[in-house]
């Protein structure tokens, strides 16, 4: 539930959302990225180490620069946790429906 947890807090910023789908469609340095925000490099840096901490982002140094790449695979965490709930309104909607329609 950890990985869970530090995956909700790093998508639960605006701006980290935004550079994983930039990140979805290709690998990029923090110039590039920062490049996409109205904030400085140094915060898309911070907000670049948040999401490699949760695992969601990982970085490969090719000179001086830090290349950036999304990693899907910790998102499984989230889809698992989401999916309970998702089964759990299908079965409370699925008996609101037999008990309306009288079948209950």
């Amino acid at each position: 539930m950890k990985q869970a947890n530090d995956i909700f807090s790093a998508l639960a910023d605006d701006s980290r959302r935004r550079i994983l789908l930039l990140l979805s469609k290709e690998t990029m340095h923090v110039n590039a990225i920062a490049e996409n925000f109205k904030i400085s490099r140094p915060a898309v840096s911070k907000h670049l180490r948040i999401l490699e901490r949760s695992k969601l982002v990982r970085h490969n140094k090719e000179g001086r620069e830090n290349y950036y790449t999304f990693n899907p695979k910790p998102m499984k965490a989230v889809f698992d946790w989401l999916k309970y709930f998702d089964n759990f309104w299908d079965r409370k909607l699925n008996s609101l429906k037999l008990f309306v329609e009288g079948k209950k």
